[in-house]
């Protein structure tokens, strides 16, 4: 016992040195980002307030990207829509800059982060309000869709990012036992990101810290509906990166339509998408010239499935986030609905409650619950659904209310809405919405729940509620989708150290996680001798050139040697390789011959 006494003393004193460690707060520096220019202070010039009408479709000769405010329809300016020259210059930029990047040491980059995390929790309603202005969504949506989640990417990245990176060592298998085995994970250069609009900030963020982490370089194609945040956000990211050295030019932000992302995709070494599955087909044939690495996010068409033993107010309220949450604008957002036929009267009537509750408005003014529609005709497209719902026997049961529109805007706010007796003859069932509407469908069996969840061309995600646990991710198991919730909605995207990600239409490949920051990695496998220079490989006499007679049979012997399923067998082929080795030793030979 005297022996252990110290080793528990020192023990002891280490834990509590690294406790006392983790009191010190890190030295981080403040940045300071100019703001000016997108505050609504409510002084704007006439010129600079006007309200915008966007045009109804687009011409090939536009070099402008146009930006208003979805909710009131004023006028924020324009940025400028690349040329494929100008973008191959970004990329050419970027990649000189990645070079002297490549070569910097983690605790740069994890100060980078904590710069980064430091300025967003100083700033919260700024960022949200930038949000809100350019997308249309309330302050409460963007701070849980943009604020937490990057939040908590930050803090994955900075306590794990080093471990997921740093070289994994193998096993090297009965061949190679005297070989050391190890993946080592280096940056691929520069990578491309086209990000959708839904969550600028976010967007932005998510394939920026993998790529920049990792040792990349990255340019990123904001959408042309969320370009006026994307370029302010940029400069939070510029800022973090002089404070810390890094080279100008490792981030680059680009604006502009469907040309500009081409340029893009053919001048990187990866590409990121965010967006539906039509374009997300066109860039991976684009990407398919370069051969090029590709993961596509392209939105689902998410089930949400409520067992009959669940607590149904609890639920409910639930359901009524996940198909609001953003006015329903989430590519992992809940689109259908299944409620089990013995509480489905009870949950439809308590999610009619909330709904009827619900106002939407314009969201800077804080006094509603939903904001507006972001793309101008999609309220359009929503109606369409709905329309084809009702015509084929669906009946709305409830809607939300509207507060104070501006008469410019009124077509950019949709009604939340509640839709029974529906099925899948309608597109409201098989497209997906992106909108604030709420299909309920009855099943009876978990057997027909998983099999009507399983009837989409999309598999994105799901959310299944039961009051047995072990129930909900039976059911949950056999959802064909890339991630899933039990008893619980979206909480697998706050897990950032899982990977985020579908199958079918909802795309391929996975951003997030362990298997997102090791995708923006070249993957090198590196075998190397154990004990080099004492034990390294030699090429037995059997089968050096010219190879013996008897070379075959000592392969076969040593294949059986190595990997015989009985013990018995491999001692007796492993005798068999050393008296052929002998054989057709020289020594050997002469003295047999004397």
């Amino acid at each position: 016992m005297a022996f252990w006494w110290p080793i528990i003393v020192l023990a002891f004193a280490y834990a509590i040195c690294r406790f006392l460690l983790m009191l010190i707060p890190p030295n981080v520096p403040s940045i300071d980002v100019d703001a000016s220019d997108v505050l609504d202070d409510g002084n704007q010039t006439q010129e600079n307030s006007f309200i915008y009408i966007p045009p109804r479709g687009r011409t090939q000769q536009d070099r402008k990207v146009q930006c208003y405010e979805p909710a009131t329809m004023k006028y924020l300016g324009f940025f400028p829509a690349l040329t494929p020259a100008e973008v191959k210059e970004r990329v050419a930029q970027t990649r000189k800059a990645q070079k002297i990047w490549a070569k910097s040491s983690f605790k740069q980059r994890r100060q980078f982060l904590r710069i980064l995390l430091k300025y967003i929790l100083e700033h919260q309603e700024l960022i949200c309000e930038v949000s809100s202005r350019d997308t249309g969504k309330t302050m409460v949506d963007a701070s849980l869709g943009e604020i937490m989640t990057t939040c908590e990417k930050l803090t994955w990245l900075l306590s794990e990012g080093e471990k997921w990176l740093k070289p994994e060592y193998r096993s090297s298998g009965r061949s190679m036992l005297h070989k050391k085995s190890k993946v080592e994970f280096h940056p691929l250069g520069v990578v491309g990101a086209i990000v959708s609009w839904n969550y600028p900030f976010h967007n932005i963020f998510n394939p920026m810290l993998a790529a920049v982490f990792s040792g990349n370089g990255v340019v990123i194609k904001v959408s042309e509906h969320a370009s006026w945040s994307g370029c302010f956000y940029f400069r939070i990211i510029q800022a973090a990166l002089a404070a810390v050295g890094a080279p100008e030019n490792l981030v680059e932000v680009i604006t502009g339509f469907a040309e500009t992302g081409e340029a893009l995709v053919s001048s990187v070494d990866k590409i990121i998408f965010v967006g539906s599955p039509s374009v997300g087909k066109m860039i991976m044939a684009k990407a398919a010239e370069t051969l090029i690495p590709v993961t596509l996010e392209l939105g689902g068409k998410d089930a949400f499935i409520v067992c009959e033993d669940v607590d149904i107010p609890h639920v409910a309220q639930v359901a009524v986030r996940a198909a609001l949450q953003s006015s329903g604008q989430n590519c992992a957002g809940a689109e259908r609905f299944y409620v089990h036929r013995d509480i489905y009267t009870s949950f439809v009537n308590q999610v009619t409650k909330i709904v009827k509750s619900v106002s939407a408005g314009p969201p800077l003014a804080a006094r509603y619950d939903m904001g507006a529609i972001c793309l101008q005709e999609h309220s359009d497209k929503l109606q369409h659904l709905v329309d084809d719902a009702v015509d084929k026997g669906a009946e709305i049961v409830a809607r939300g209310s509207f507060g104070h529109l501006g008469e410019g805007a009124v077509d950019q706010f949709y009604p939340p809405t509640v839709i029974i007796n529906v099925n899948h003859t309608m597109k409201l069932m098989q497209e997906e919405t992106f909108g604030p509407i709420m299909p309920i469908m009855k099943f009876s069996t978990d057997e027909e729940v998983v099999k009507l969840a399983n009837d989409s061309r999309y598999g994105l995600g799901c959310a299944v509620f039961s009051g047995s646990q072990r129930r909900a991710k039976e059911i949950a198991s056999q959802i064909q989708c890339g991630v899933a919730a039990v008893n619980d909605f979206a909480s697998t995207y706050m897990c950032q150290s899982l990977p985020f990600g579908g199958v079918k239409d909802s795309g391929f490949g996975r951003f997030a996680g362990v298997e997102g920051l090791r995708a923006c990695c070249l993957v090198k496998s590196v075998v190397e001798d154990r004990w080099w220079p004492y034990i390294k490989t030699k090429i037995p006499k059997p089968i050096q050139y010219p190879v013996a007679e008897n070379g075959f049979e000592f392969q076969e012997s040593l294949v059986e040697a190595l990997y015989g399923l009985n013990i018995w067998d491999r001692l007796r082929a492993l005798v068999n390789v050393l008296k052929i080795i002998s054989e057709q030793n020289p020594v050997a030979t002469s003295k047999r011959n004397d």
